[in-house]
């Protein structure tokens, strides 16, 4: 009776470390560049708000600088990029959004850019489950829209903002390097 208890104890323990080693390599960090930069991988990040009590959420990967070239290097002008790293970055948006003048219905999409020297390409496209930029297909691309590049500090992980300006409106953007790009946005009613 003993040992039936002790390997009933024993299966018990070992599913509990299993579910918390699970747990553990989904958490998230919301700011990666807080974090004790120990990783030569990139980490799994998000960047989440809440407005008018709707969140809004990035999922992505942060790539660190690491001394590298990032810009015409690492990521190249005129490609289209993940703008992260290994999965494309979603964007989770609760309900219909306008970008550019342009209203895109509530829903999870891939975000991706096309950086150049002088002007980037921001794209919203449909197909968020995608690994990398190898799937992209431009006919799924929902908005794009051409911004400047802002010089800014330097930001040793990749890192996604949402930057709420009141109940309806907010701007996202990225920033990785000495770089930041970023676009408005309004929430439906």
């Amino acid at each position: 009776m003993k040992k039936k208890f002790y390997l009933l104890l024993l299966i018990v323990a070992t599913a509990f470390t299993a579910t918390a080693q699970e747990q553990k390599k989904e958490e998230v960090c919301y700011n990666p560049n807080l974090v004790k930069d120990t990783s030569k991988k990139s980490i799994k990040s998000m960047a989440y708000v809440i407005i008018n009590r709707d969140s809004l959420k990035i999922n992505y990967h942060s790539p660190g600088v690491r001394k590298r070239i990032i810009w015409g290097g690492l990521v190249p002008y005129d490609e289209v990029w993940v703008t992260g790293a290994h999965d494309a970055t979603t964007l989770e948006m609760p309900k219909a959004f306008v970008v550019n003048g342009k209203e895109i219905p509530a829903g999870k999409y891939a975000f991706f850019t096309i950086p150049g020297k002088k002007e980037w390409t921001l794209i919203i496209n449909k197909n968020w489950k995608q690994h990398l930029a190898t799937e992209y297909d431009e006919k799924d691309d929902v908005l794009r829209i051409r911004v400047k590049p802002k010089k800014n500090n330097h930001t040793e992980r990749l890192q996604y903002f949402i930057e709420p300006v009141n109940n309806s409106t907010g701007k996202i953007a990225v920033a990785w390097e000495k770089i930041k790009v970023e676009f408005p946005f309004t929430l439906k009613k």
